[in-house]
């Protein structure tokens, strides 16, 4: 026998959890931007003013504000790693994919500048974060620049790690002064790499 609402047949469930993820992505993505702009220790008020909810609502899907950091790295790692074939297949050049990819990457390094503050009594706990980053991240900055290279848009050589390196040191620092626009930076970075 059927039953036409979904009601004992486990259809409900999966579309509660989508409903949850998807809620779960818009929260962790209106920290991530109020992080970008006023630093991991932004008010949770302004989070969820952002995200369009209560402050319960947060608190409910992240019970400490490390676990909403941590949430909001992992998010932007996997947006970060999302972006980068996207990019390349939607940009007009690989140097222009690179680019938008760098300004995502900036974003996400000024928001990471935080976490280390926050689990710095967890030392373990930010290796493994940190490890996961550089997995996930260098093989995609390093596809993004061998299709410039190849397109004979930047000089080769540069390695995706070093490139990666040298925008995290130009962000060091920018989640504390408003005056500092990394991105820009970062842009006059990339420029650079052009082939002469």
């Amino acid at each position: 026998m059927t039953n036409d609402d979904g009601a004992g047949t486990g259809r409900t469930a999966p579309r509660k959890r989508a409903d949850a993820l998807r809620n779960e992505r818009t929260l962790l993505d209106a920290a991530a931007a109020v992080f970008v702009t006023s630093g991991v220790e932004a008010p949770v008020r302004d989070i969820a003013a952002r995200a369009g909810v209560g402050v319960a609502t947060i608190y409910r899907h992240f019970p400490t504000r490390a676990d909403l950091i941590i949430g909001v790295f992992r998010h932007q790692v996997e947006a970060c790693a999302e972006a980068g074939p996207a990019l390349l297949e939607t940009s007009a050049t690989p140097h222009a994919a690179l680019r938008g990819w760098i300004d995502l990457f900036v974003d996400f390094l000024v928001t990471k500048h935080g976490l280390a503050s926050v689990l710095q009594s967890d030392d373990a706990g930010f290796e493994t974060l940190h490890a996961y980053f550089i997995d996930r991240l260098v093989p995609v900055c390093a596809r993004l620049l061998d299709a410039a290279a190849e397109a004979g848009e930047v000089r080769s050589g540069l390695t995706a790690y070093e490139l990666m390196r040298g925008v995290g040191n130009l962000c060091i620092g920018a989640e504390h002064d408003p005056d500092y626009d990394a991105r820009r930076l970062a842009g006059l970075l990339v420029a650079g790499l052009r082939q002469p």
